[in-house]
């Protein structure tokens, strides 16, 4: 049947203009006017979009709904954002209402839009509270604000409202990368397990197994996840942790492999020539996989940090750490540039990719002297980048460093502008310290953050219109 089956005649007795733009809906008894050009914002799958489909043009569509939400939702559509009298009402009412109408894409666009992101008015809003004992072990976003979160052997996950959650269990002892692929689909995988699990968090099943086939036939763990809008990319180790490689498969074509790029093997006791990715992030600005990854050794801790062309199989541009080598390294396409937090100082650095063919040396954002200080300062630090932000925890706080646009014409060692970034501290007082930050997150309008020990996550965001 038809929603506007029983629809209802004017009570003016004037019948309607088949031809005009004014559309006539009564909601619950209450009579609303609009223009098509409105509810065609609704988009041609809501349910709205079916008035402009019926053939009743002399009577007044009746919905059987609550007047008092759909006005609110009506004024979603006049204006893209919810009016303030929305904050009298509760956000779960309003989500089941506009699943109902078909535009709850619009609510989430009004809620939690990347565009909302205010790196310097955030605030520790609330926390998401995960089943067990166990501390989170990674955690993954959506472009909108739903979030995945390992803790232990299961994945909990939240809606873009962080109101709706679900909790599966995997075959994993514990997972230790985490990818969100969609809302309702991640991959995982583990360090002590074999292969990489694309895994239905709604029905809570194993989707796709992938694994890598290394020369000794063991079995290939998981060290990284990354992707790009085409492509799926995992850094595997053999079991026997002599050989690993970064297997890269097709999004849109149901996981087939595409090319293996980046294989070693250990030869002898030469073990920084074989140092497995840890970290994958995709450069989009340049068409090229960042794979970076470190190892304690003899001579103390050492990595390397790569660009690979996955197209040509090719290094385009590498770095060996050895002296304050990254506890933890990000890169901004905002920004164009490699951002890592040493070891050994504690301290943020920058290398600027617009120098990529060039002899790249760090350029030190703190105190150069702790360089080789040796007090390890930096383990535990995490670092990550957030449009044109980069975010970095020291402890139980998190700094947030930006660039200084200030139009010098002072030229640097390559011909380009020399950069200037600054530190602040964030949030409020009451906001900062406690336990060491293990993770953090970006989706949608927060940023979500998890501490050492502790069994929920952090979820800090600026004030949004409406809510």
């Amino acid at each position: 049947m038809s929603p506007f089956a029983d629809s209802r005649p004017l009570s003016n007795p004037k019948k309607p203009d088949p031809n005009t733009n004014i559309v006539r809906i009564d909601v619950g008894g209450q009579l609303f006017q609009t223009n098509k050009q409105t509810l065609s914002l609704a988009g041609p799958k809501s349910l709205l979009s079916k008035i402009f489909d019926s053939s009743e043009k002399y009577t007044t569509p009746f919905i059987d709904r609550d007047p008092e939400l759909f006005s609110i939702l009506l004024s979603l559509l006049r204006t893209g954002n919810l009016p303030s009298k929305a904050k009298s009402l509760d956000l779960e009412d309003l989500i089941s209402e506009s699943q109902f109408y078909g535009i709850e894409n619009l609510l989430v666009q009004s809620l939690s839009n990347p565009s909302q992101f205010e790196p310097f008015n955030l605030e520790k809003s609330t926390i998401l509270p995960l089943s067990g004992r166990e501390s989170p072990s990674a955690i993954s976003t959506t472009p909108f604000g739903s979030v995945h979160v390992a803790h232990g052997s299961k994945i909990t996950s939240f809606d873009w409202s962080l109101r709706r959650k679900s909790t599966i269990l995997t075959e994993f002892t514990a997972v230790d990368s985490l990818l969100a692929l969609s809302p309702s689909v991640a991959a995982a995988g583990a360090t002590d397990f074999s292969g990489l699990q694309v895994i239905d968090l709604e029905k809570g099943f194993v989707r796709e197994t992938l694994t890598w086939e290394n020369v000794t036939r063991s079995s290939s763990t998981v060290q990284a996840i990354g992707s790009s809008p085409d492509y799926l990319f995992t850094s595997f180790e053999s079991g026997r942790r002599n050989s690993n490689s970064i297997m890269v498969y097709d999004l849109q074509d149901s996981f087939r492999p595409v090319t293996e790029i980046g294989h070693s093997e250990i030869f002898g006791a030469d073990l920084d020539s074989a140092i497995p990715a840890t970290k994958l992030s995709w450069v989009s600005s340049y068409n090229l996989l960042m794979a970076s990854g470190s190892h304690s050794g003899p001579s103390g801790v050492v990595g390397n940090i790569k660009l690979w062309d996955i197209r040509s199989g090719t290094v385009v541009w590498e770095l060996k750490e050895k002296v304050d080598c990254f506890a933890d390294v990000t890169v901004s396409d905002n920004l164009s540039a490699i951002y890592k937090v040493g070891m050994n100082s504690g301290e943020v650095f920058f290398v600027d990719l617009r120098n990529i063919g060039n002899e790249n040396s760090w350029v030190c954002l703190g105190d150069s002297r702790k360089v080789t200080g040796g007090k390890k300062e930096g383990i535990g630090c995490k670092i990550e980048s957030r449009g044109n932000q980069v975010f970095c925890s020291k402890g139980g706080d998190l700094e947030l460093w930006s660039e200084i646009m200030i139009g010098s014409l002072r030229k640097g060692e390559h011909g380009l502008e020399d950069r200037v970034f600054r530190k602040n501290s964030m949030g409020r007082v009451k906001d900062m310290g406690g336990s060491r930050i293990t993770r953090l997150g970006f989706g949608g309008n927060k940023m979500f953050v998890t501490r050492k020990d502790q069994q929920f996550v952090e979820v800090w965001q600026s004030s949004v219109r409406g809510f």
